[in-house]
C-alpha cells in the first residue's frame, strides 16, 4: 500500500472521530519558578565547567558558579515573597505541576540557605594535611578509581579533586526545591528522583575510608530504590483511584465532590482499597526520606559513611524537603481521609521518637549518635504534622528552620575533630575536648543542647510550637511521650557534653583542625541562628504562620 494511500486512510479515521483539538501550548510562570531554574541552571554551566575548564581553575569557578546561584536564587525567592506570592498571590503555576504558596516559598528559602552553607562545608580544604603539595578537601581525588589502587595513588599525587561534587549538590538542591512545591503525584516522583539521585553519589566519594563510604552509598541506593519503588506503585494506584495526578482532582474525589467521571475509569474511581493502599505506599516513600522508624535502617549507616559535609547537608535539607512534601499531601489532597492516617501516623511518631532516642543511647560513634538523635527529631516533627491545624504547619515550617542550621553547624564541628586518620568521630577520643579547645567544644555544646531543647535555644522553641499545636489539635499523648523522649535524648546529649569538659584529655588524643573562613562561617551562622532563634523566635514564629496556609 502506498503511503498516500495510508495517509489518507488515518485522515479519514480521525475526521470520522470528530474534530481533532489543537494541542495547547503550555504556559509556564518563568518569574515564578526562577529560583528553582536558576539553580538548575547553575548546575549546568557546573557540568560545562567540569568539561571546559582546566583542572586548575575548577574548584574555584565551581565554588563561585555554586555560591552566586544560591544567592540568586534565595534573592528571587525573598522577591516572590514580597509580592505577595505566600499569601495573597499564591496560586497553582506551570499547568497545575508546582504550587506557588506559603508553605513551599518558606520551605525552599530554608532549603537554599542550606544549601549555601552546606556548600561552605563542602568547599573546605584547610583540615587535611596537604598531600603533595597541593591542598585537599573531604571527597576523593579520583572517584572512578579503585581504593588503595595505583590510579588513585597517582590522582592525589597529581593532586586532583572531584569538583563534580557541586553541580551534584545543585542538582540536589533543584530537586529538593521542586519536591515540598509538587502539586501533581508525577511532579513529585521526578523531584524524588532528581535529589535522591546526586545524594547517592556524594555518599560514595569521601577520600578517608572509601570503602566504608562506597558500602553507605550503595545501602542508601538500594533501600531508595526500593523506597522510590513504592512511591511509584502508590501513585499508580492513586491514579486508577482518582483518574488524575493533580491533587486537587484527588481531594475531589476522595471527599466525593467529582461531577463528571471518565467512562475509562468509572470502573476504578472511588475504589476506597486503591486509596488506602496507594496512600500506604506513597506515604512509606515519603517517610523513608525523613527517616521514620521503621524506614530507618539506612539513616545511621549513610550518615556513618559518607563525608561528614554531606552527611550535614543532606541530614538537614532532605528533611526539609520531605516533610514539605508529606504536609502537602495529608493537607491538600488527603484531608478527607484523615481518621485512616492519623492513628497510623500517631503510631509512626510515637515508635519514632522512642525508637531513635533510647538507640542513640548505646551509640559508640559521634555521627551515628547524630544520625539517631535525627530520627528521634523525626518523630516530634511529625507530632505537628498530626495536630492538623495550621498551628500544626507553621510549628512544622518553623521546627525545620531552626532543625537545620544546628544540624550543619554540629557536623560542621565534627570535620574538625581529626587525628592520624582523619576525622576521629568514636566518643571516646572526644574526652577532654573542652579542656584541649574550649571554643570548639562550647560550639558543640550549644548545639547538642539545642538538639535536646534546653531553653534559649531554637530547638527548644521548636519543640515548644510542636508539642503545643499537637497538644491543640488533640493529641495530648503524644505531647507526654514526646517530653518522656526529650528527655531520654538529653540524658546522651549531656553524656557528650560532660564527655568534653569534665573528663581527662589522652595524651595521644586528636588535634582540631584550624578552619578555613568558609567553615567557620557555617558553624557561626548556625550558633547564631539557634540562639537568635531561641531567645527571640516571635518574629520567625509570626513567619511562619503567615506561610502556613497551602493553596488548594
Amino acid at each position: 500500500m502506498s503511503a498516500t494511500a495510508v495517509h489518507s486512510l488515518w485522515t479519514t479515521a480521525a475526521t470520522a472521530a470528530g474534530p481533532i483539538s489543537k494541542i495547547e501550548t503550555p504556559k509556564i510562570e518563568y518569574g515564578q519558578l526562577s529560583p528553582t531554574l536558576i539553580v538548575v541552571g547553575a548546575a549546568i554551566v557546573g557540568v560545562l565547567v567540569e568539561a571546559f575548564v582546566p583542572r586548575k581553575s575548577r574548584y574555584y569557578a565551581q565554588l563561585f558558579v555554586s555560591a552566586v546561584a544560591l544567592v540568586a536564587a534565595f534573592a528571587a525567592l525573598i522577591a516572590l515573597a514580597a509580592g505577595g506570592y505566600g499569601t495573597t498571590k499564591a496560586h497553582i503555576a506551570a499547568m497545575g505541576a508546582i504550587a506557588v504558596d506559603g508553605p513551599s516559598l518558606f520551605l525552599q528559602g530554608t532549603i537554599l540557605l542550606t544549601g549555601l552553607v552546606g556548600l561552605f562545608t563542602f568547599a573546605e580544604r584547610r583540615l587535611d594535611p596537604q598531600a603533595h603539595g597541593n591542598r585537599v578537601d573531604s571527597f576523593a581525588a579520583q572517584a572512578a578509581s579503585v581504593p588503595g589502587s595505583d590510579s588513585e595513588k597517582a590522582a592525589v599525587k597529581a593532586g586532583f579533586t572531584t569538583t563534580e561534587v557541586f553541580p551534584l549538590l545543585l542538582f540536589a538542591v533543584s530537586g529538593m526545591l521542586v519536591f515540598p512545591s509538587a502539586n501533581d503525584l508525577l511532579t513529585l516522583f521526578v523531584a524524588l528522583e532528581v535529589f535522591s539521585l546526586p545524594l547517592y553519589l556524594l555518599c560514595a566519594l569521601a577520600r578517608r575510608k572509601r570503602l566504608m563510604s562506597q558500602e553507605a552509598a550503595v545501602k542508601y541506593f538500594l533501600l531508595g530504590a526500593f523506597a522510590s519503588a513504592f512511591t511509584l506503585f502508590g501513585i499508580a494506584l492513586l491514579y486508577g483511584y482518582a483518574g488524575s495526578m493533580s491533587y486537587a482532582t484527588i481531594a475531589q474525589v476522595v471527599e466525593g465532590r467529582v461531577t463528571s467521571v471518565d467512562p475509562a475509569l468509572a470502573g476504578t474511581m472511588g475504589n476506597d482499597a486503591l486509596l488506602l493502599v496507594g496512600t500506604a505506599l506513597l506515604a512509606m516513600g515519603l517517610l523513608f526520606k525523613v527517616g521514620a522508624v521503621p524506614f530507618h535502617m539506612w539513616t545511621p549507616d549513610v550518615y556513618q559513611g559518607a563525608p561528614t559535609p554531606v552527611t550535614g547537608f543532606m541530614a538537614a535539607a532532605t528533611k526539609v524537603a520531605a516533610f514539605g512534601a508529606l504536609l502537602r499531601l495529608l493537607y491538600v489532597v488527603l484531608p478527607g481521609l484523615r481518621w485512616d492516617w492519623r492513628p497510623v501516623m500517631w503510631g509512626v511518631a510515637i515508635i519514632t521518637m522512642l525508637g531513635g532516642a533510647i538507640v542513640a543511647i548505646t551509640q559508640t560513634d559521634i555521627k551515628r549518635l547524630l544520625a539517631y538523635s535525627s530520627i528521634a527529631h523525626a518523630g516530634f516533627i511529625l507530632a505537628g504534622v498530626i495536630a492538623t491545624t495550621p498551628d500544626g504547619v507553621s510549628s512544622v515550617l518553623f521546627y525545620l528552620g531552626a532543625y537545620s542550621f544546628v544540624t550543619i553547624g554540629a557536623f560542621a564541628v565534627v570535620t574538625l575533630v581529626r587525628d592520624a586518620g582523619g576525622e576521629a568521630t568514636h566518643l571516646s577520643k572526644w574526652a577532654g575536648l573542652g579542656r584541649r579547645s574550649p571554643l570548639v567544644a562550647a560550639v558543640f555544646a550549644v548545639f547538642l543542647l539545642a538538639f535536646a531543647g534546653i531553653p534559649l535555644t531554637s530547638g527548644f522553641a521548636g519543640k515548644f510550637a510542636v508539642f503545643r499545636a499537637a497538644a491543640e489539635g488533640g493529641a495530648a499523648p503524644l505531647v507526654v511521650v514526646g517530653v518522656i523522649s526529650s528527655a531520654i535524648a538529653a540524658f546522651f546529649y549531656i553524656r557528650v557534653i560532660v564527655l568534653m569538659f569534665f573528663s581527662e584529655p589522652k595524651p595521644e588524643g586528636p588535634t582540631v583542625a584550624v578552619p578555613s573562613p568558609l567553615t567557620m562561617t557555617a558553624i557561626a551562622v548556625g550558633v547564631a541562628v539557634t540562639l537568635v532563634l531561641g531567645v527571640a523566635p516571635q518574629y520567625f514564629l509570626d513567619l511562619a504562620s503567615q506561610a502556613g496556609v497551602f493553596v488548594r
